[in-house]
């Protein structure tokens, strides 16, 4: 246990910054399985509105990426890698939608 009041204070501080990171972590990895769910809906049968929806859920997932960087949930980089994957992932399989 903390043997000062100061370093108390950090333990309840880290706790509930803990928790707090937590939830912005779920909420991200929530968007992200929602994002390739309605993609591989829409490689499976292509129709615009399935690709606007597609569209719709990216911006979502990329807008909450933003925020936990910006907030310090998640490194620059880190942000930067899983928005990478995301239109990685969109391209990929459009391209091959598009070709068979």
């Amino acid at each position: 246990m903390a043997n000062s009041r100061s370093a108390l204070k950090r333990v309840l501080v880290a706790e509930r910054n803990r928790i707090r990171n937590k939830t912005y972590k779920s909420a991200l990895r929530t968007l992200m399985k929602k994002y390739f769910t309605a993609l591989d809906t829409y490689v499976a049968e292509p129709t615009p509105e399935l690709k606007q929806e597609v569209l719709l859920k990216m911006s979502a997932a990329y807008s909450k990426i933003d925020k936990a960087v910006k907030r310090g949930v998640l490194h620059e980089n880190n942000g930067a890698r899983k928005k990478s994957r995301l239109a990685k992932r969109l391209s990929a399989l459009t391209q091959t939608a598009a070709e068979g």
